[in-house]
């Protein structure tokens, strides 16, 4: 368990600059640090080294889904849409969430459709967030969480992941969640380590939420990018347990399951309070967003389900494409129940520092990944010093050059 993350000097710094070291790039100068996903992809670029640092796809997703953008276009769909989102695709994230995980949702009250999902989680933690809140997530976790939780006042305070399993331990959970946590947000499936929690791990977090009457925040844009794990390759919402939906903020997107990332179209589902309240907030950061994309993610949430197996199918066939070339290699690895990215233990290469590896990467075999303790914060950066995480979310053909490129490491 890591202690409540705080800057000594907050009270001294510009609300940009607290934001900034909540997500740990705050310079000593009090500017702001490259973050390293920046630094490797311009790695990338300068030494023509494969960029499997950045997680997003390098091809298109389903044809019916851009087909239905260009005729949204067409057809004059390019002004602001409702403030909530589009009817249709309101109503289809009700219709997919009944679908696929039984849960009856009011499309009028109880959605709300977002710029990407990290406009749901920023205006969700802004507004219920106060100063001096705790915020519980779990370590590592997806950068934005910091960010925004140090923008709003709150106190981070985070559950330990381990490799190679990543599973928390409870009790140290039950720990960390106590009277002063306002939020507790669950990112199942996981970035980056691409764990999935089981059915104990969930409980307990509805339990504790419950106890100290916290809101449960998840963060679910890999649901249908599932294939392992403990519910068979299914993706099983918090929202779904006893006693969960009443307190849960459940958010997702379409960007991960349609290769859409720079359409950033997202969502979240929560009781008609709580989504009144987001609402608040979000209408003052984009206000409204993506009007022609809208109804095609729609239609995309509105494919036959042999669409989202086979989408989960083939990216299965990716990761254990490159996890062969690492295990080549000779690194340790923790293979992903889902997601885009895989974990890798450089150690046994003869490299303790993640960092010092994947400035070295481009050189030694021609890939770029990012390191694991770009997700943790600095105390907590000793137990995933050897860590590298690699996206696996490329062409199939890209991937193959990859693996082969780092299967020569073993041979050094």
């Amino acid at each position: 368990m890591t202690p409540p993350v705080a800057e000594p000097a907050a009270a001294q710094l510009r609300p940009w600059q607290r934001t900034a070291a909540g997500a740990g790039l705050l310079a000593p100068d009090g500017g702001i640090a490259a973050t390293i996903f920046a630094e490797m992809s311009a790695l990338a670029t300068r030494t023509g080294a494969i960029n499997l640092g950045q997680g997003f796809p390098d091809e298109d997703g389903p044809v019916e889904v851009l087909e239905a953008a260009r005729r949204a276009i067409a057809d004059g769909v390019n002004q602001y849409p409702p403030g909530t989102g589009m009817p249709v695709l309101r109503e289809a994230i009700a219709r997919h969430q009944r679908h696929w995980y039984g849960l009856t949702v009011d499309a009028a009250s109880e959605v709300l459709v977002t710029a990407g999902a990290t406009e749901a989680l920023a205006a969700t933690i802004l507004a219920l967030v106060d100063d001096g809140d705790e915020v519980v997530t779990f370590e590592p976790y997806y950068d934005a969480y910091a960010a925004l939780i140090a923008r709003a006042g709150g106190v981070h305070r985070t559950v330990p992941l381990r490799f190679p399993d990543w599973r928390p331990d409870l009790d140290e959970l039950a720990s960390v969640v106590g009277p002063r946590t306002r939020l507790i947000i669950v990112n199942t499936p996981h970035n980056p380590t691409g764990a999935v929690f089981d059915r104990e791990v969930l409980a307990a977090i509805v339990d504790l939420a419950e106890r100290h009457d916290a809101v449960i925040v998840t963060d679910e844009v890999y649901e249908h990018l599932v294939f392992d794990g403990p519910f068979g390759g299914k993706h099983v919402p918090i929202a779904t347990l006893p006693g969960a939906r009443e307190r849960t903020v459940t958010i997702s997107s379409g960007g991960k399951t349609f290769s859409t990332t720079g359409w950033k179209i997202g969502w979240l589902v929560a009781p008609a309070p709580l989504v009144t309240a987001i609402l608040a907030v979000k209408q003052y950061l984009t206000y409204v967003n993506g009007a022609p994309f809208q109804p095609a993610i729609a239609t995309g949430l509105d494919l036959p389900d042999q669409v989202f197996a086979d989408a989960a199918a083939a990216l299965a066939a990716k990761r254990d494409v490159l996890a062969t070339g690492l295990v080549a290699a000779g690194f340790e690895v923790s293979l992903p129940a889902a997601g885009y990215f895989i974990v890798a233990d450089a150690a046994a290469l003869g490299f303790d520092d993640g960092a010092a590896f994947c400035r070295r990467l481009p050189e030694l075999a021609g890939v770029v990944g990012v390191p694991i303790s770009a997700f943790v914060h600095p105390e907590r950066r000793a137990d995933t010093r050897s860590l590298v995480r690699f996206a696996f979310c490329k062409r199939l053909e890209v991937l193959q050059e990859a693996s082969s490129r780092l299967a020569t490491l073993g041979t050094r």
